[in-house]
């Protein structure tokens, strides 16, 4: 065997690692770098009583997703009288508790579409940390996956009336978790091993709840993404929060807010703001020029809560109307656009070369990842969701306001 031959072997031998790695893990909102898919094939189109591993009832109400290390489940619950936070660990297989913390926070005002379990945890191999935030502080706190508190930090008070409901996510050995609200907003990078400030940047902002993700520029540079109605679309230095370029796209003549994140779809950035009653902007921009440019925008029928999900060459939307498009990612041709009926708070998810995605009113629409328009599948889980699944294998993760089930066939 030649030398190239077996280093070919070898970063083959790597990849499909990694790849293996990312379809046994979901470790934060949407899966590897929010993106909706982590490779893995899913659960069956369409599924009966018999498909169901497990449902069990969950403490409290939340609409966090659930976030998977190899056989343990970990997911956030809040009580709606009191305020208190409830952090939970499963076992996977049989759904049974591992361990349940709660931490107490305070009763206060919020969105009635909101709840005090939004934000999506973020794992590593270490911890679970998670994020709350009340008109008193900002909590964010980390936890062995035993359970055990490994440290707490207060980012201060969260101003607005809607409540908190923005994810954390990691990149390598920093938490990055964006304060967007109606007061002084900053973006903040949080050391994992001990809970201390590395950056706290202020930035120009009001209220948003889009999560970031991470891009690796051509030129090997990597960047975290950022969107929000004031600045647009950004990309920002993870090492220290500066801003390495922003495209100023979205309509300044009325205010809008970013709910929808940011998703990769090749080498473009493609950011949604919106308001109710006003219309949405979905754009995708190519980052490499300064300003970035706008390629292509989605004159209809985006979302406004609902975060896109990205299939090889094709970018789908699914508006929380209940309207779905299908676009081409490189230059926004619309192959499709289809009226589903219902309405979502939940995100898309990829698998096996369909997309699901759950109603509030409980049925998990599952549709084809094609230029042309099917639905495969439509099943009815019994209680509406505003959660976004996880996948890990064959097996998909569905938290309903009160519950969580296991479906699809576990090996």
């Amino acid at each position: 065997m030649t030398a190239r031959v077996r280093i070919s072997c070898v970063c083959l031998c790597l990849v499909w690692t990694a790849l293996d790695s990312q379809a046994g893990e979901w470790t934060r909102f949407r899966g590897p770098n929010g993106s909706g898919s982590n490779g893995s094939q899913g659960p069956p189109s369409e599924w009966t009583e018999d498909d169901i591993n497990w449902r069990i009832d969950l403490p409290g109400v939340g609409h966090s997703s659930p976030v998977i290390w190899e056989d343990r489940i970990f997911l956030t619950s809040g009580d709606e009288e009191t305020g208190e936070r409830i952090v939970s660990c499963l076992d996977a297989a049989s759904g049974d508790e591992v361990w349940s913390r709660s931490f107490p926070a305070g009763q206060h005002g919020k969105h009635k579409l909101n709840s005090f379990a939004s934000p999506t945890p973020v794992l590593d191999a270490e911890r679970v940390y998670i994020a709350w935030g009340t008109p008193e502080e900002i909590v964010v706190l980390a936890l062995s996956h035993e359970g055990e508190e490994q440290w707490r930090t207060d980012l201060g008070p969260f101003q607005s009336g809607h409540g908190f409901g923005v994810s954390p996510i990691l990149v390598d050995d920093i938490l990055i978790l964006p304060v967007e609200h109606q007061a002084d907003s900053f973006r903040a990078a949080i050391n994992c091993s001990d809970g201390s400030l590395r950056w706290n940047v202020p930035c120009e902002s009001s209220l948003h709840y889009a999560t970031p993700c991470e891009r690796t520029g051509p030129d090997g540079r990597r960047e975290l993404i950022f969107v929000n109605w004031e600045q647009g679309i950004s990309g920002v230095s993870p090492e220290d929060g500066r801003v390495l370029w922003s495209a100023d796209v979205f309509d300044k003549e009325h205010y809008e807010s970013s709910i929808a994140s940011p998703v990769l779809a090749g080498d473009l950035v493609i950011g949604v703001s919106g308001y109710l009653g006003r219309g949405n902007e979905v754009i995708a921009v190519a980052p490499g020029s300064e300003p970035a440019e706008p390629v292509w925008r989605l004159e209809r029928g985006g979302p406004l809560c609902v975060t896109p999900v990205v299939a090889d060459d094709l970018v789908i939307f699914w508006s929380d109307n209940g309207i779905v498009t299908c676009v081409d990612s490189r230059d926004g041709t619309v192959h499709w656009q289809e009226r589903i009926g219902g309405s979502y708070y939940s995100s898309p998810v990829l698998a096996g070369g369909r997309i699901f995605n759950v109603s509030t009113e409980g049925i998990v629409v599952v549709i084809a990842a094609d230029t042309e328009f099917r639905v495969l599948a439509e099943n009815d889980i019994g209680e509406g969701s505003h959660a976004t699944p996880a996948i890990v294998g064959d097996v998909m993760y569905l938290r309903t306001f009160h519950s969580l089930l296991s479906v699809g066939t576990r090996e």
